[in-house]
């Protein structure tokens, strides 16, 4: 029987802090904490927080520790309106973004952590680096050896524009995979549920004429096929977009040429 350890500097280690609220309407955050430099395992740190005292969504709470009971807490945002993807996190279990999960939907204690399966810089800021360097080998651009029209836009029917709905609203914040088993374990070789959906909207695109080229760089044992269909992406994506549908399509479209 195999034998499987976590590395060392992986295990929580059970010496993490609480910060205890007085009165009102009190929530528990269970926050997980690692500072690499500090050389010491990760922890999770308990606050408590008054309700009436801050704001209703799980970023609202994390600003509110930051810049009232521990300024050392990191963690990414931007936008605060679910566009920009920065504040993926997992909370109570379910990648989410932090901006959009309103406090009052989670149950008990909430426990926020990293994206899963990623190396972790400090805290809940997990390293895309490899994640876009995946997004910068499908070539997200319009290709074309076509000249471009004089004076005009290449341009699109209602139709043909219809077919990337659903596609074009991904916003890369990795919540569907992180949240894929087959990308926790391949992550080296497959590309992800959120990857192939962008590889998809390039050849979903009218406008686009390097669709042979696209499909044989997808051509691959890894990179496309170790999809298994879980549906995991689909059920945590906060854009409400299925990737699992964009990769069927692709697997139809490496089916039909190949015929």
């Amino acid at each position: 029987m195999a034998t499987f350890t976590l590395p060392k500097n992986s295990k929580i280690s059970p010496s993490g802090k609480t910060h205890k609220a007085s009165g009102g309407r009190v929530k528990a955050f269970k926050i997980y904490r690692y500072d690499p430099d500090s050389g010491q395992n990760p922890r999770y740190d308990k606050f408590e927080l008054d309700l009436d005292e801050c704001g209703p969504m799980v970023l609202d709470a994390l600003f509110k520790i930051k810049n009232e009971v521990d300024p050392t807490l990191t963690f990414r945002r931007s936008c605060r309106e679910g566009i920009c993807g920065s504040c993926s996190m997992n909370i109570n279990g379910k990648n989410a973004l932090a901006c959009t999960t309103a406090i009052e939907d989670l149950k008990g204690e909430i426990r926020i952590t990293p994206l899963p399966h990623m190396d972790v810089i400090k805290d809940l800021v997990p390293d895309f680096t490899h994640f876009y360097a995946q997004y910068a080998s499908i070539r997200p651009w319009l290709q074309t050896v076509s000249p471009t029209p004089s004076g005009k836009e290449r341009l699109q029917s209602p139709e043909q524009r219809e077919k990337l709905d659903g596609l074009y609203e991904c916003i890369l914040c990795a919540c569907c995979s992180t949240s894929c088993p087959s990308y926790w374990w391949n992550s080296d070789k497959f590309l992800g549920p959120a990857i192939l959906l962008q590889a998809y909207r390039w050849l979903a695109d009218s406008r686009d004429e390097m669709t042979g080229e696209r499909l044989d760089d997808l051509e691959d044992p890894f990179r496309l096929y170790r999809c298994h269909t879980i549906m995991n992406c689909a059920n945590v994506c906060p854009k409400g977009l299925s990737p699992a549908k964009a990769i069927a399509e692709t697997k139809k479209m490496m089916a039909e040429r190949a015929i």
